[in-house]
């Protein structure tokens, strides 16, 4: 009975609202490119608030575009997107406001300050509740290019969104959200009258139900409207790629294609879709919906979107039916009713992926996550090739578990890694629907978000999501919402002891996080599944249940491995077996199985002068998904000094929620190469370190302390003196960075201590993009020894221009050439000069500056200068200058000296072995370029 007078409540208040709207009149008219348009808009405010309104606020999403200052911009810096701070004006886009009124009478359009994409204007007399006000607006549009956040023009095509000035929403307080490329408008219900003047090329496509067209001589005038809409998007092409789709339940418009698909396969699974949609959610409020490419791109189906079109490892259909499934639910879902975008976002992802998951499970059940790859010969050793299409999404949560770097999934869009915003949290909340549905229901989750689509007021809430889920069951739900979705907290259980008693079996069931919620238990014999308990939320430590004596001999905490966990290796307890998982061996690196004890075994090779290509294995324990504990043995053999060569180590981490301290990682590791020829080192080195992050994990910055004893032991030869061949050095370092794209800046101090010599030395690097694209560079050193007993060496001395590295640090490829092209290898340490001199080293102390300024694009001038005191002689002043040739920041760059003490060295002979280079070529340092935005 309840639920009846629920719905009748919800549908008074649906009518109550329907004709409470803002309207929006507009003459929209475009040059021949149609990157700029001429708008002339009415709009219809309507105050449907209860307070009295003294000033109005707009979004203007495409002005957020017009400054390298806005919050888009800075987004752009902290994820080093850099087409957008080096584009033109005309490239980005902006509006130019030309005049606006209030019911005839002139106002001033201002700007937020810091958001130039809200805008507002303050009221002569404030504006009552159910009061409207009729506003004319004039202003000329700049749309950006498609290329900032795959919205606007391109050279085939445009599509418009957040083109118009739209009244912001007002629910208690304004929702002044800025554009971050999130594409989290606040969605809101306006009445849509819409003539657009197009030139007669383009070819224009909508969800619009009522559309007329003028044609005329050199242009089409279209005539759009619609009321209750939520989405007034347009899309111009040049050649019509639309096709339009008639089902029972909606008229769909796309352009999302697969050339090799049939028409009315297409079609077949178009319906499908929709009815698939409508039996999930309910009856589509609109006649038309439109699906777009564009759209897809905007949340495309990772993995999928990354095959090259020739690729095609799914059946005919699917990879076509996924990418529409995908596109076609979002908009659906995003068609219905009011919504916080930015704040409830979470809602829609995780009634998409659910949807999605549902979907796949009915029309593909075996559907394998390698497709037919699971089938190649070797591909179905791996276990990999086990997974199911839906593991995809607890895999793809799971990396960021295990790094910590979780997030709550109800925080707002904006303050979420890009990886969890884009991929991590939608499919965590997305698997968490799926385990509720097991615990509540499917029947009483499905009701539950029908009932919260289809029947109350205008607006959908988390609030409202939750009433509607407690009135279709009698369990306790709150854990879903407070530990899963919206705790920083992990989720790890265990199974502790089990002890066999004369009727009954107890099971300690541990949970680590102490984040309560429930959990299944399956029961085996060996590895034949007999049962499952559901274990109800604990907040204790541990919980001990009883089963009656059975057969079972295996016991499998989340044993259907539905929920996502830090660690799902510590889930299994066998009674009578000394190990719980047996060892497996894989060639190659595999994603995680946790029924085993994996280590991975894959070739591996590195390369110096003086040992050639070596080429060896690699043994170690971390999969796709990182471990806590980690361990790598990697025996090589060296091609050119025929000798065994190699590394190994091992690290432990343990990581902190919510805390500056964000993690402690400590090991130990050795290798021994050549370093010079038929010369080999040996280094050992035990290591602690503590990193600081801050709980906001989009903010840039990072504290390092490393504490760590260095001991080296080298080889000593009759021909070739060997300085120091055997040492220790303790070092502490504390480390400071804040990198973005706009400005960098780093800090460092190092203290090293040894049986000879004592020193501390200090580092800061400042890195700064202006607006005109100018960029400088500045970085200051300065080195003390504190003692040196070694002054007969300049072994452990300050380099001027190329350091020692006596700790065996950097990745030199010829340490200990003098000449040819290994020697003019550069490394950004100690004095960081780039010309050569006679006098390389310093005993006693350093103090330099190295700067480097834009002259154009990726060319730049740089220049050096510092003092140094060597014990032999006093003080001395050194420079020098030349070209800098910036191919990729700190990676891969050339310096070509020009002026310094040693005089015009473009002059000098043999000027090509003057030239500097820094080359890497390790794949992880590279890899990092790629991750650092997403994390």
């Amino acid at each position: 009975m309840k639920i009846q007078i629920y719905i009748i409540c919800c549908l008074f208040i649906s009518l109550t609202y329907a004709q409470q709207r803002h309207k929006i009149e507009a003459e929209i008219y475009g040059n021949d490119s149609f990157k700029q348009l001429d708008v002339s808009q009415k709009i219809s405010y309507l105050n449907n608030s209860k307070q009295k309104l003294d000033t109005l606020f707009f979004y203007d999403w495409n002005n957020a575009f017009s400054q390298k200052t806005s919050p888009l911009a800075k987004r752009f810096a902290e994820e080093y997107t850099r087409k957008f701070h080096f584009s033109s004006n005309e490239e980005r886009g902006f509006t130019d406001i030309k005049s606006a009124s209030i019911n005839g009478i002139p106002v001033e359009v201002s700007r937020v300050n810091q958001q130039p994409d809200i805008a507002y204007i303050v009221l002569n007399k404030a504006l009552l509740p159910q009061q409207n006000v009729k506003i004319q607006l004039s202003y000329k549009l700049q749309i950006p290019n498609k290329k900032f956040t795959k919205v606007g023009w391109s050279d085939s095509n445009i599509s418009l969104k957040y083109y118009l000035i739209t009244p912001a929403i007002f629910n208690k307080k304004w929702i002044l959200y800025s554009h971050k490329d999130l594409n989290d408008l606040p969605l809101q219900a306006i009445d849509y009258n819409l003539k657009v003047d197009v030139p007669k090329h383009l070819i224009l496509n909508s969800s619009f139900e009522n559309v007329s067209v003028e044609f005329m001589a050199n242009r089409n005038r279209f005539t759009l409207i619609e009321a209750n809409k939520f989405n007034p998007d347009l899309f111009l092409t040049t050649t019509d790629e639309f096709k339009t789709v008639k089902t029972d339940v909606v008229e769909i418009i796309s352009n999302i294609g697969d050339n090799n698909l049939r028409p009315e396969i297409k079609a077949i699974i178009s319906d499908r879709i929709a009815f698939f949609l409508q039996d999930k959610i309910g009856n589509f409020p609109h006649d038309k919906i439109i699906l777009t490419e564009t759209d897809y791109n905007l949340s495309p189906v990772y993995g999928l979107n990354q095959l090259p079109a020739f690729i095609r490892p799914f059946p005919d259909g699917f990879q076509y039916d996924i990418k529409l499934l995908k596109t076609f639910t979002r908009q659906y879902l995003r068609g219905f009713k009011q919504l916080n975008s930015r704040q409830d976002s979470w809602l829609l992802d995780a009634i998409c992926t659910k949807l999605m998951i549902d979907y796949v499970k009915t029309y593909y059940p075996n559907m394998k996550l390698l497709g037919s790859f699971s089938e190649f010969f070797g591909v179905r050793w791996f276990h990999a090739s086990d997974l199911m299409f839906n593991d995809r999404y607890q895999f793809i949560h799971e990396t960021m578990i295990r790094q910590n770097l979780s997030q709550p999934a109800n925080l707002p869009l904006d303050e979420q890694l890009k990886f969890n915003q884009q991929l991590s949290n939608p499919y965590k909340i997305g698997i968490g629907l799926d385990y509720l549905s097991d615990y509540i229901g499917a029947t009483s989750l499905q009701k539950a978000i029908k009932l919260s689509f289809t029947h109350g007021g205008h607006q959908f809430s988390a609030q409202e999501f939750k009433n509607n889920l407690s009135l279709q069951t009698e369990q306790e739900i709150d854990w879903f919402f407070d530990n899963y979705i919206g705790s920083y907290k992990d989720i790890d259980f265990k199974v502790g002891n089990v002890k066999l008693g004369a009727d009954s079996t107890s099971i300690e069931v541990i949970n680590l996080t102490r984040n309560p919620m429930p959990v299944k238990l399956g029961l085996y014999h060996n590895d034949a599944f007999l049962t499952s308990i559901w274990v109800e939320a604990f907040s204790e430590e541990s919980k001990t249940i009883s089963v009656k004596n059975t057969k079972a001999n295996k016991f499998v905490i989340n044993y259907d491995y539905k929920l996502p966990e830090f660690n799902q290796r510590n889930n299994t307890k066998r009674k009578g077996k000394l190990l719980n998982k047996p060892i497996q061996f894989r060639f190659l690196e595999d994603i995680e199985d946790p029924d085993y004890n994996q280590v991975f075994v894959i070739p591996e090779f590195t390369y110096n002068l003086y040992d050639g290509l070596a080429l060896g294995t690699k043994l170690y324990n971390t999969s796709l998904l990182p471990k806590n504990f980690s361990y790598k043995i990697s025996p090589k053999y060296g091609l050119g000094s025929n000798a065994l060569v190699g590394s190994a180590g091992f690290d432990h981490k343990l990581f902190f929620k919510q805390q500056p301290l964000f993690q402690i990682t400590y090991g130990l590791n050795g290798s021994r190469f050549s370093y010079n020829n038929n010369l080999f080192y040996n280094r050992y080195s035990g290591f602690l370190q503590f990193s600081y992050r801050p709980a906001n994990l989009r903010d840039n910055r990072r504290h390092y302390l490393t504490l760590r004893s260095v001991n080296v032991d080298q080889d000593e030869s009759p021909i070739i003196e060997t300085e120091e061949p055997n040492y220790n050095v303790f070092n502490i370092n504390y480390s400071f960075q804040n990198k973005n794209l706009d400005h960098f800046f780093t800090t460092s101090v190092d203290y090293e201590i040894a049986k000879k010599f004592s020193k501390l030395s200090a580092s800061v690097r400042y890195r700064k993009l202006f607006n005109n694209n100018r960029q400088i560079n500045l970085r200051f050193f300065t080195g003390l020894f504190l003692f040196n007993d070694n002054n007969d060496s300049d072994y452990f001395s300050f380099g001027i221009d190329r350091p020692t590295d006596y700790l065996f640090d950097y990745n030199y490829y010829g340490r200990s050439e003098d000449s040819g092209v290994f020697s003019q290898q550069f490394i950004m340490a100690d004095a960081g000069f780039k010309s050569i001199f006679q006098d390389r080293f310093a005993n006693q102390w350093i103090s330099s500056v190295n700067m480097s300024t834009t002259i154009w694009n990726w060319i730049f001038a740089y220049g050096d200068a510092g003092f140094f005191k060597d014990s032999a002689s006093s003080a001395q002043f050194i420079y020098d200058s030349g070209i800098r040739l910036n191919l990729v920041e700190d990676y891969f760059e050339l310096y070509f000296p020009v002026y310094s003490n040693n005089g015009w060295e473009l002059a000098e002979d043999a000027y090509d072995q003057r030239i500097r280079f820094i080359a890497t070529l390790d794949f992880k340092t590279l890899l990092g370029l790629f991750k650092r935005k997403w994390y």
